[in-house]
């Protein structure tokens, strides 16, 4: 979807967009970037949209691009360094943009309360832990569950492979022995197919237990949830079609971009159509 919406709000704006996939690998993305980093000052990108691979750890990326003369703008990620940068090259447009990390997680919290809302065990099958979205959705999640839902919280790396190996890893521990979920409750859809896949062959005795995912693609959480795969989703809108928006007007206008703009995330289905589910 992010790729498709660049590509799409590229043309409609009349820029060039290259588009890379890291494919989760840090090393690989550092050395995407500094490729256009090191390319002769002609040929150098007005700015990079990122949306990184990891949670911190790209500072000094970050400041060689800027140094450089290319804008810097993080995609579903919030980075400390934003607004030293900002304060340095003022010129430059560098921004976050992203989803409301922690309305997901309030959505999320929302949606077991409405399925579950005699309270409950969550099991939450997080993104890495030190990604900024990780940490907004999992706190939206706690907050609005209270002291209803008791949860538990594995880390995954936003992989289909990386939900089941996290699920598989916490079923070897004692703990699973005496925590049996209600609810799965996943950062994304693929760690939620992932999750859902492990409990269905390794504990067919949950099969009462209800997934929610988040990303909420036509083709992904949405068909999941329309097969009864999934109780529900969250669907977050593109960041990247916004992010080139903004590029195109500091073309154009040379003003600097706010610092950050978050978009608003919702529930599917929408949360009046959310009815409890009977235990069997």
């Amino acid at each position: 979807m992010q790729a498709q919406d660049a590509r799409e709000a590229a043309a409609r704006l009349g820029l060039d967009v290259e588009v890379l996939f890291a494919e989760g690998h840090a090393v690989v993305q550092i050395q995407q970037i500094f490729r256009f980093i090191h390319v002769p000052e002609g040929e150098r990108p007005a700015a990079i949209i990122l949306e990184a691979t990891v949670g911190e750890g790209l500072e000094r990326v970050a400041r060689n691009a800027v140094k450089a003369g290319i804008g810097w703008v993080l995609v579903n990620t919030r980075g400390a360094y934003v607004d030293a940068l900002r304060a340095e090259r003022p010129d430059l447009p560098i921004a976050m943009i992203g989803s409301d990390q922690k309305e997901i997680g309030r959505i999320q919290g929302r949606q077991c309360t409405l399925l579950v809302p005699q309270g409950g065990r969550v099991l939450c099958v997080q993104g890495p832990a030190d990604s900024s979205a990780t940490q907004g959705r999992f706190e939206g999640l706690k907050e609005t569950l209270g002291s209803a839902f008791e949860v538990r919280a594995l880390n995954g790396a936003w992989t289909e492979e990386s939900g089941q190996k996290a699920v598989l890893g916490w079923l070897r521990l004692k703990t699973a022995e005496t925590f049996h979920p209600d609810l799965v409750v996943a950062h994304n859809d693929l760690m939620a197919a992932g999750a859902r896949k492990v409990l269905l062959e390794h504990r067919r005795e949950w099969d009462h237990v209800l997934y929610l995912g988040c990303d909420g693609l036509p083709e992904g959480g949405q068909r999941l949830v329309a097969t009864g795969q999934l109780a529900a989703t969250v669907v977050t809108p593109s960041n990247t079609g916004p992010s080139l928006e903004l590029i195109a007007r500091w073309l154009e206008t040379r003003e600097a971009p706010p610092r950050e703009l978050l978009l608003p995330p919702r529930s599917h289905p929408p949360e009046p159509q959310i009815r409890p589910r009977a235990r069997r």
